[in-house]
């Protein structure tokens, strides 16, 4: 194999599979179209206990999706996919300074798969859909 040849493929491979550690500081949402595992910190909240920062894995991207519209109702035809949760783990953290009575445990999830695929209201807010 040409040496320049692995390198290309090497690019090309890190461009459609951004992991949480391998994707481009410039790649943003407008330029990357596919689903992957990013890294995302956010701030746990619970009534009773103060607030908690937690960084973890998130699933972030763009998905193909097509509307055709049908002369008959319901006079549109959707193929709607999410990027969202294939595997997860699910994780706890212990929320500081909880008043008596009131549990510290935080449970929220980690991204170990992403894809693109239809909205699940299980485990994904679908309202739009």
């Amino acid at each position: 194999m040409h040496p320049g040849h692995f390198l290309a493929t090497a690019v090309a491979f890190l461009l459609l599979f951004p992991g949480s550690h391998s994707t481009p500081a410039e790649t943003t949402l407008q330029s990357f179209l596919g689903c992957a595992v990013r890294d995302f910190a956010f701030v746990a909240k619970k009534p009773g206990c103060r607030s908690l920062r937690i960084n973890t894995e998130a699933c972030w991207g763009r998905c193909h999706t097509w509307e055709r519209p049908v002369p008959e109702p319901p006079y549109i035809q959707r193929h709607h996919r999410v990027c969202t949760y294939s595997r997860t783990r699910h994780l706890t953290a212990r929320l500081p300074a909880c008043r008596p009575g009131v549990s510290p445990i935080y449970h929220y999830p980690r991204a170990l798969r992403c894809d693109c695929t239809y909205c699940f209201s299980n485990h994904t807010e679908c309202e739009t859909f």
